[in-house]
């Protein structure tokens, strides 16, 4: 069918250009001009890979939600809702719901509540129909780590009237006397098909060298109502730690055909794994994607803790890069005092990947830090938000967004925070942040601390 696309697309731009050479008048030139530019532009999805979008400079910050006191906002996540985009939904910890109905400027505020407990790790991912998912850790005690039921399942609550309401949550089968961490969601932008990756401890932060973790992968073909029972994709299993031998930071995505990918950290190395059978089964050896120097756990002067997990995305645009992966993550190749973001690509589904670009365009010596990345299902664009120190001497700290239009070559840089803040190590600023982008609108999120006041943000970015 994309072969018979193409030859009409083909024919198309030939008489086009056949007509505006042999036209005589300028009435049959406008004319048959104006019938063919709709005919060829009606017919062609692969249009939106010529249009050259602007980034437009100094993007306004809205502050989303704050707080003095108690444990968040922080770690947040966010999504822009495919079937209305004025409709932007975030989260963040504990279980706070934040929504938007106007693009990202004025935002309600909501506590999310389940029976099983909502605590923390936030993940909110919108399906083609406007379903929200929001992602979380369990608690259904109420008691945390006073209570072995603590931390026994990830919960996916879903809402189908734009957040107004959420279902208590469904979860996948795991073994419930064990430990789930750290989970992502990806939704399939076609068919609204849910993955979700995981990492799940025999005993969370247990020193026993019997106690191991691995990755789980489940996923739901009937928006989350009933779950596929979860599968072990990680050939190499980790400690319980929760640090560089432990294998963390799971992301799934899913490509046009069904190709399920999933990549993660474990010992220094950034792992893929696929499957072409649904998540049933999984090709025989992780595929060992790059180094990450210096493990996936950072030092990071001012910050609690830090994490430089990989970052896995898809180009789901249809056009000349569909299928493109790529894997975005930060670690310290060059030096302790030199935490780097950097970027691979593969383009043959996974099986050899691109050297690594560094993806901050500073001089040598700065950190950069807690990225994430999403791939723009309409033009295929890259962007990826970051904390960025290379202004300054101390731990001031400014967020920049990386994009790139030529399917990761190269990349731009631009500082997108109105003004920096200064973190304290005494205060936890959660694990990562996010961004959602779509047909070039583009909602990145973050924390920030000013004195004792914990906040989120977003920076209404477009690309016009």
């Amino acid at each position: 069918m994309k072969n018979i696309v193409d030859n009409i697309e083909i024919y198309y731009i030939l008489v086009y250009h056949l007509m505006r050479k042999i036209a005589t008048n300028y009435y049959l030139y406008t004319l048959g001009g104006t019938f063919m530019f709709l005919l060829f532009f009606g017919c062609s999805k692969k249009v939106s890979e010529e249009i050259e979008l602007t980034y437009q400079k100094n993007p306004v910050n809205v502050q989303i939600d704050y707080s003095r006191m108690g444990v968040g906002p922080c770690e947040p996540s966010i999504c822009i809702d495919p079937s209305n985009p004025s409709r932007i939904v975030a989260g963040s910890i504990l279980n706070r719901v934040h929504i938007s109905q106007d693009g990202g400027k004025t935002w309600k505020n909501s506590k999310l509540t389940s029976p099983f407990g909502v605590y923390g790790d936030p993940v909110v991912r919108i399906g083609p129909k406007g379903n929200i998912y929001y992602s979380h850790l369990s608690n259904p005690t109420g008691r945390a780590y006073a209570s072995e039921e603590f931390l026994d399942r990830i919960v996916v609550q879903k809402s189908t009237d734009g957040g107004s309401t959420f279902n208590d949550g469904t979860s996948p089968a795991n073994d419930r006397t064990k430990d789930q961490d750290k989970q992502w969601l990806y939704i399939d932008p076609v068919d609204g098909t849910v993955l979700m990756s995981w990492t799940e401890f025999d005993k969370y932060n247990s020193k026993k060298a019997t106690d191991q973790s691995r990755i789980l992968f489940s996923m739901s073909k009937d928006e989350a109502k009933t779950w596929s029972t979860p599968v072990d994709i990680s050939d190499v299993d980790g400690d319980c730690i929760d640090d560089d031998d432990t294998t963390e930071g799971a992301v799934p995505v899913q490509d046009a055909e069904g190709n399920i990918y999933v990549a993660w950290a474990h010992g220094s190395k950034i792992y893929l794994d696929k499957s072409s059978d649904g998540g049933k089964t999984w090709l025989p050896n992780d595929i060992e994607v790059a180094d990450q120097f210096g493990g996936w756990t950072l030092t990071i002067p001012g910050i609690n803790r830090c994490n430089g997990m990989p970052i896995l995305g898809i180009d789901r645009s249809g056009g000349k890069r569909d299928g493109n992966l790529y894997i975005n993550w930060s670690d310290q190749k060059n030096g302790e005092s030199d935490t780097d973001i950097w970027l691979v690509r593969s383009e043959d589904g996974g099986k050899t990947w691109t050297d690594r670009i560094r993806v901050n365009d500073d001089a040598p010596g700065k950190h950069q830090f807690f990225s994430w990345m999403d791939v723009d299902p309409i033009t295929g664009y890259i962007y990826i938000v970051f904390y960025d120190r290379r202004e300054y001497v101390n731990n001031e700290t400014d967020v920049y967004l990386a994009y790139s239009t030529d399917g990761g070559r190269t990349f731009t840089n631009e500082r997108i925070s109105e003004s920096p803040f200064v973190p304290n190590d005494a205060i936890f600023f959660g694990d990562y942040n996010d961004i959602s982008a779509h047909n070039g609108m583009i909602r990145p999120i973050w924390t920030r601390l000013d004195k004792n006041t914990l906040s989120v943000w977003t920076a209404l970015i477009d690309m016009k």
